[in-house]
């Protein structure tokens, strides 16, 4: 007995090293495993991006594209879990680091009225949605999902929400109905707005605040913005940037909701949690109003967010059946379309009540 006391802690070390042995070969069997599924979605991110750089159109609908065009990859068994991962992990990444594109400083510059405005539209629009998602048989899940990609910021807050909210049957194939009817509605609104702006005789700021207001996605409302004019531009992307914070609270309050309902039909070691994604989110949001990222990092962390998110686009979109799309129906469709209807009439009556002389602490700069 003497003999083996003395022994003991030499063989706990070699236990501990035998266990930081096998983890590490199951950490490297791991991204052996996801390698093949993530060099097929980056290669497509890229070759998405190639082509949105090239022909000047969105660079979401090229990677979905591309993406379904390569479905088969899905049903191959060597790409499955890195597609999978990319379509889940790197997404949530890419949402998170959009917090570096925020900063509190460009909301406030706006004045009282235009951020109400846009407070008030995003949340009627997801109001709306649901409304219109439920009387056409879809549930609210849909309603919220579709109500936030029109609302807040199209692509991006689809795949966001999709990450929330509770997953069914339909969950993937709502998410990328979504993102397409939301990126090719951009892509018409960007064209035919400003030619609404122009027949109704906006002003500057007012057409700023129509387009980013309304568009769905931020290239895009760049794109129409500064077509009509750098002080237009610079209005619309202000409000593009507001309507993107909207996804913070959004996000939380879905979270917590969600969270709530669990826990009252399951024990409370089945509650949802508060995604850490979505924290990483208002941290960098706060971390980015404080100045304290260099330009270089933050411009190369918001590029990595995009790739991320492109990814995760072309991801989703290996994972879509073509024929599981055509299923989808005419009421998905038009509740997008009346929800984007929606948002530009709200948003085009609050901008008139404001210019007939609105209280003038709710006046816009």
């Amino acid at each position: 007995m003497a003999t083996e006391k003395p022994g003991r802690p030499i063989y706990r070390q070699g236990a501990k090293e035998n266990s930081l042995r096998r983890r590490a070969r199951r950490a490297t069997a791991s991204g052996r495993l996801l390698l093949p599924g993530l060099f097929a979605t980056f290669i497509v991110a890229a070759g998405a991006s190639f082509l949105a750089d090239h022909y000047q159109a969105p660079v979401m609908l090229f990677a979905l594209l591309l993406g379904m065009a390569l479905g088969f990859l899905h049903e191959e068994g060597r790409a499955v879990p890195g597609i999978d991962f990319t379509a889940t992990v790197v997404l949530r990444l890419g949402v998170a680091l959009l917090g570096l594109r925020i900063t509190l400083d460009e909301v406030t510059a706006l004045g009282a009225g235009p951020v109400l405005l846009v407070i008030a539209a995003v949340v009627l629009t997801l109001l709306f949605g649901i409304l219109c998602s439920t009387l056409l048989g879809r549930g609210r899940h849909f309603g919220l999902l579709s109500g936030g990609s029109v609302g807040i910021c199209g692509a991006s807050a689809a795949l966001a929400l999709a990450a929330v909210l509770p997953r069914n049957d339909r969950s993937e194939r709502d998410t990328i109905f979504a993102v397409i009817s939301v990126t090719a509605l951009s892509t018409l609104a960007m064209i035919a707005y400003p030619l609404v702006a122009n027949r109704l005789g906006l002003s500057d700021s007012e057409a700023g605040l129509f387009l980013g207001g309304t568009i769905h996605d931020v290239a895009q409302v760049v794109g129409a913005a500064y077509s009509m004019s750098p002080a237009t531009g610079d209005a619309a992307t202000v409000v593009k940037v507001l309507r993107v914070a909207m996804l913070v609270p959004t996000i939380f309050v879905l979270s917590v909701i969600y969270r709530r309902g669990r826990s009252s039909s399951a024990s409370s070691s089945s509650a949802i949690p508060l995604p850490l994604f979505i924290v990483a989110f208002a941290v960098l949001v706060a971390v980015n109003s404080m100045g304290v990222v260099p330009s270089p990092l933050r411009d190369h962390l918001v590029a990595t967010s995009q790739w991320c998110l492109v990814a995760a686009i072309a991801a989703l979109g290996m994972k879509t059946s073509l024929r599981e799309l055509a299923t989808v129906g005419w009421r998905p469709l038009s509740i997008v379309i009346a929800e984007t209807a929606f948002l530009a009439v709200v948003v085009l009556v609050g901008i008139r009540w404001l210019a007939a002389g609105g209280p003038e602490w709710l006046l816009p700069v």
